[in-house]
């Protein structure tokens, strides 16, 4: 991963939601066949996965592609544009009907927590934007709306719905860049994760027998090792304390208190 940051937005805001929404002018004729603003961002995406996000550029896809430079900007004006092309097309939500599960809101949570890490593994790139201010696409619509469909029935009103999601993925960035990193920090090192550990090894020991320690002393062998699922509990934990919320808001049977629709009940 490179250390710098990009940003979401920082392109012609308008420009980029006319590419998005195919609502724009298009090239009048292509310099080379089969040249599409669709290939150009598949093109940029697989750049991005193989090399990071900093291999991104211009020049780079327009190499990737076998074309000149200046044919890109036919169909995209710079960087900043493709990049919000960029983040809406790995936003596509599966066509499966079932990616959310088959249950409740609470599997369809569950199972979003755990389709949104893969997407940060598939894509590491994405932890190396800043995406506090998102252009809004189709794809990113499409899969909120697919969300908020399962979830309704929450009983939460439409701002705690819309924080349900924002808590969710939130969560799972932090896990991902700590994977991410790990990984990164292995292979740049050249020293396994085993092998950082046994290098501190004697010091911790000694540490750890020293009496300054005592709650760290006592705890069990296993407490640090690798064999636990971190991600699994903490997501669990998250969806433990929605239950309780959920199931407050049910035994008061009020509807939502700010003005929205009353959340339909499952049967």
């Amino acid at each position: 991963m490179a250390s710098g940051t990009e940003t979401s937005g920082s392109g012609d805001i308008n420009r980029t939601l006319e590419l998005l929404w195919d609502s724009g002018r298009r090239p009048s004729r292509g310099p080379k066949p089969g040249l599409t603003l669709e290939r150009i961002v598949e093109a940029a995406v697989e750049v991005a996965d193989r090399d990071g996000l900093g291999a991104v550029s211009m020049r780079r896809i327009a190499t990737e592609l076998g074309t000149g430079t200046m044919s890109l900007y036919r169909y995209v004006p710079g960087k900043g544009e493709l990049l919000d092309l960029m983040l809406d097309r790995v936003q596509r939500p599966s066509e499966d009907p079932d990616d959310l599960g088959d249950g409740d809101w609470r599997s369809a949570l569950e199972a979003l927590g755990h389709a949104t890490l893969a997407l940060y593994r598939r894509h590491t790139w994405l932890l190396e934007v800043n995406q506090s201010r998102p252009v809004l696409g189709p794809a990113a619509l499409d899969g909120m709306e697919k969300v908020l469909a399962r979830i309704r029935p929450m009983g939460l009103t439409d701002p705690e719905l819309v924080s349900t999601i924002v808590m969710i993925d939130g969560y799972v960035v932090g896990a991902a860049r700590t994977q991410v990193y790990q990984e990164e920090a292995e292979r740049t090192s050249g020293m396994t994760d085993a092998q950082f550990w046994r290098a501190q090894e004697p010091a911790l020991v000694k540490a750890m027998t020293s009496g300054r320690y005592p709650v760290l002393a006592s705890l069990s062998e296993d407490a640090f090792g690798t064999g636990f699922d971190h991600f699994e509990f903490g997501l669990r934990r998250i969806l433990d304390g929605l239950e309780v919320l959920v199931a407050a808001r049910r035994a008061a049977d009020g509807p939502a208190t700010d003005g929205s629709a009353a959340a339909e009940q499952p049967s």
